[in-house]
């Protein structure tokens, strides 16, 4: 078993930034990748960025170049840099894990709100 906290969510003005923290514990040597969905209201949960154990990224390419995914090597905390915001990076944004069993974890979500 994997628990997540997130925090680090808020409202901020279009161009600003934002960081968001997940903390995981439990069972966090089964991790293989920590990430970042999120959530519109009517769209579908999207992945944002995530990170692997062995430090590869990838990024959704509406971020790439304005968020930055970092983690630390024991896989138990896992943050999101965002800059630049725009109105449509609105969302609740989910941390998830997966674990060498392939089984996925969610964090409760963070909304992040940015106003034009």
């Amino acid at each position: 078993q994997v628990q997540l906290v997130e925090s680090g969510g808020g409202l901020v003005q279009a161009g600003g930034s934002l960081r968001l923290s997940c903390a995981a514990s439990g069972s966090i040597f089964s991790i293989t990748y920590m990430g970042w969905y999120r959530q519109a209201p009517g769209k579908q949960r999207e992945l944002v960025a995530r990170v692997t154990r062995g430090g590869s990224t990838n990024y959704a390419d509406s971020v790439k170049g304005r968020c930055t995914i970092s983690g630390d090597n024991a896989m138990n905390t896992v943050y999101l840099l965002m800059n630049a915001l725009k109105p449509e990076d609105t969302a609740v944004y989910y941390c998830n894990v997966e674990t060498f069993s392939l089984r996925a974890y969610w964090g409760q979500g963070t909304q992040v709100t940015v106003s034009s």
